[in-house]
């Protein structure tokens, strides 16, 4: 599962291939949308939850809010089911659903006018680690290669040779954390936020304390 993006997605994989997912659009309704596309997808498959046998989670880079859904979840089936739980970085998610097999990057909206990017190899072999910047101050970084997600479609004048897939797929996902279990199951993270910068809500300033002393 994955909500690091407005995509809330989610998949289920039997070590071979994705049996069923499901993904929707909306960055305002992660904590909405996440548990019945998890009832989907299982009715889809014919199975409950106690079939799972390891979950698999989008780490971000995102915002606050959405991120923690995908986590927290990941978290709560992951203790109840006594399974273990994997983190992968967002962006690589998108890298490998992109198939593409020369050096590009992914960029995702940070919003604030800013992107979440990664350089690749190819899909996948991430050669930096994740960032957050303005388009303007890494498109001569970027100049002439490919660039996949959201972020890249946002900004053309930045990243000329956009490319899809535009949002995150917990199928994608799924197949490569599938990869990476079948060869020893390197490479993954800890299933924690990860947080590029700090969040848009604040404590205001000069905060007028109102309990009793």
């Amino acid at each position: 599962m994955d909500t690091a993006t407005p995509a809330v997605t989610v998949a289920l994989h039997d070590g071979e291939a994705v049996v069923a997912s499901s993904s929707q659009v909306d960055a305002r309704r992660h904590g909405e949308l996440l548990l019945p596309a998890v009832d989907r997808v299982l009715a889809e498959a014919g199975l409950k939850l106690d079939a799972v046998t390891g979950i698999v989670v989008g780490v971000g880079p995102g915002p606050y809010t959405g991120l923690r859904v995908g986590l927290v979840t990941a978290a709560a089936f992951a203790s109840a089911l006594g399974v273990p739980v994997h983190g992968l970085c967002t962006l690589d998610g998108l890298a490998y659903a992109s198939g593409i097999d020369e050096p590009f990057a992914v960029a995702t909206d940070a919003r604030r006018k800013e992107v979440y990017w990664a350089r690749y190899e190819d899909s996948r072999t991430r050669v930096t680690d994740a960032s957050v910047d303005r388009p303007a101050d890494i498109a001569e970084q970027l100049a002439g290669l490919p660039v996949v997600g959201a972020g890249a479609l946002l900004y053309p004048e930045a990243f000329p040779d956009a490319r899809g897939p535009e949002h995150q797929s917990a199928a994608a996902l799924a197949g490569l954390a599938a990869e990476k279990l079948a060869v020893g199951g390197d490479g993954f993270l800890d299933p924690l936020p990860m947080y590029l910068r700090r969040p848009d809500a604040q404590v205001p300033k000069n905060y007028k304390v109102v309990t009793p002393k």
